[in-house]
């Protein structure tokens, strides 16, 4: 059976790198969009991409 996810259960140093994570994605991801515009490489799409990805699952709070 599977557990049920809890970020309680982490060290408080951990949820602690959590927040400021997710505080720090949202602008990492507008600064790698505008990065992106202007000089597209396939890193800086990638990139950009799992920035996003990451920026979702702290908003629905799947991390």
């Amino acid at each position: 059976m599977k557990r049920k996810y809890s970020p309680y259960t982490l060290p408080p140093w951990l949820r602690t790198f959590r927040n400021v994570c997710g505080q720090f994605i949202i602008p990492f991801c507008v600064f790698q969009g505008i990065r992106t515009i202007f000089l597209p490489t396939t890193f800086d799409v990638l990139f950009l991409t799992i920035l996003i990805l990451l920026a979702l699952a702290f908003q629905f709070e799947l991390l």
